[in-house]
């Protein structure tokens, strides 16, 4: 029997917490009363997180895990994750405990009551940096005035859709996959639950500032052609200062007897407009290796090893192959 839940947690170096996430997980999901599965994901571990999972996957039928063959990507591991689910509503839950698994009941009460996507939306975030609270409420602002889709603001991955919402998401090919802003894009009846952020269980983030200013990317230009014309409203808006300048050079050298001698002036206008130029070659370059990673139809992810699926030949035939996406 299908399970009718299916609750994703993808996995990077979690040994610290990943069998506390498990026990709270299974006693949340067991006090909902029908059947579930839990997903997990290792997304090229380093540590002895898959091989705990193998354990309690020998232990507990609920249990399932995929491992990928090396580190793919938070996002990537989400897809997975999704790719495997077969409950008619799935659950993206972080292993960290930051997000409270007791939330899942209230999700499953919406979507009893006919809502699509119940997303989780956090009211305070307790255990991070003022840094990283401000660029974060930064970011989902600024994501939202640039597009034209409405990607609900001070909210993650942590959210339950439905199975057709699910088997939508799958058919989106997209490698630098923002998935949150993909499920707001498909659309269909979503509501919120709201939620105060726990501070991490134990362990490090897996979002340093340097993957945070990737996803960030990853999101805007997934979903905004704005910088682009950022790029040209600048790019117009200086040529027309430049032509504005020449005719002052001209009048000052024409009609009267001081001009502005020296060079340290004409380096100095040379660098800021050439800074200016190689700033919005680099927004271009942004969607042009996103072009470049599309056009290279790499599968997203391979599967080294399944705990708690068929052997490979029986094998659901949802996925385009046994070991790759």
């Amino acid at each position: 029997m299908k399970a009718r839940y299916s609750v994703i947690v993808p996995m990077y170096n979690e040994e610290e917490v990943i069998q506390i996430t498990y026990e709270r997980l299974k006693k949340v999901m067991d006090g909902c009363g029908d059947s579930y599965e839990l997903v997990f994901v290792n997304d090229g571990s380093r540590d002895r997180t898959a091989e705990i999972m193998r354990g309690i996957s020998n232990t507990d039928e609920h249990v399932k895990l995929i491992d990928f063959s090396r580190n793919f990507g938070h996002q990537v591991a989400i897809t997975a994750g999704m790719d495997y689910a077969e409950g008619q509503a799935v659950v993206v839950i972080d292993a960290d405990l930051q997000d409270p698994p007791e939330v899942i009941l209230e999700m499953i009460a919406k979507w009893k009551e006919g809502y699509e996507v119940v997303y989780a939306k956090r009211l305070k975030r307790h255990g991070e940096t003022f840094f990283k609270k401000v660029t974060a409420k930064i970011f989902y602002r600024l994501l939202s005035s640039m597009t034209s889709v409405e990607i609900p603001t001070d909210t993650g991955d942590f959210r339950l859709i439905d199975r057709k919402v699910c088997d939508v998401l799958r058919g989106l090919k997209e490698k630098n996959r923002y998935v949150r802003g993909l499920v707001s894009w498909v659309g269909f009846r979503q509501t919120m639950v709201e939620y105060v952020r726990e501070e991490r269980f134990a362990g490090e983030t897996k979002y340093p500032l340097k993957k945070m200013i990737r996803f960030a990317l990853d999101g805007i230009t997934s979903f905004s052609h704005k910088p682009l014309k950022i790029a040209s409203y600048v790019g117009f808006f200086l040529s027309f200062s430049s032509f504005l300048y020449l005719f002052l050079v001209l009048f000052q050298k024409v009609f009267t007897s001081w001009t502005v001698p020296g060079w340290a002036s004409i380096v100095g206008v040379n660098l800021l407009f050439n800074g200016i130029v190689l700033m919005l070659l680099g927004v271009i370059g942004e969607y042009i290796g996103r072009i470049y990673d599309e056009s290279k139809d790499r599968p997203l992810y391979i599967v080294s090893e399944t705990k708690g699926y068929p052997d490979a030949e029986t094998e659901d035939t949802r996925k385009e192959s046994d070991y790759a996406r």
